[in-house]
């Protein structure tokens, strides 16, 4: 089989991300992952080791957050790794919240993700 393009498979995380966070769906988000992938969100938290602790930190994540506007930045590639900034606004237990980030990516020969991170912040209400 064909290793499939990084800058393919960077689009589509991205698109997926952006669909899926806007609609809280967490099962096309962990898709995107190899089973043993590793996700570390923020520098100096554990990391989240295979698809499924990837899908709990995002069911984890999603609660409390309403009404989210998801933007994704076309993804830069280099080699099999991509960057990807992205920008939520969303209602977060009651109050207006700006989220803006940027995941790191590199992909296996089959496009899904192995290793991830990501770095974010947030302000309260929209900007």
């Amino acid at each position: 089989m064909e290793r499939m393009d990084t800058r393919q498979a960077a689009q589509r995380f991205a698109d997926t991300w952006q669909r899926g966070w806007t609609q809280h769906d967490v099962a096309a988000i962990t898709a995107l992952y190899r089973d043993d992938a590793v996700h570390t969100s923020m520098p100096f938290r554990p990391p989240h080791r295979g698809r499924q602790a990837v899908a709990d930190y995002i069911a984890w994540s999603f609660t409390g957050e309403s009404d989210p506007r998801v933007s994704f930045a076309a993804p830069i590639v280099d080699g099999g790794r991509a960057a990807i900034e992205f920008r939520v606004h969303a209602v977060d237990n009651g109050r207006p919240v700006t989220l803006a980030g940027c995941v790191f990516a590199e992909f296996d020969a089959d496009g899904l993700a192995v290793r991830t991170r990501d770095y974010w912040h947030t302000v309260d209400g929209h900007q």
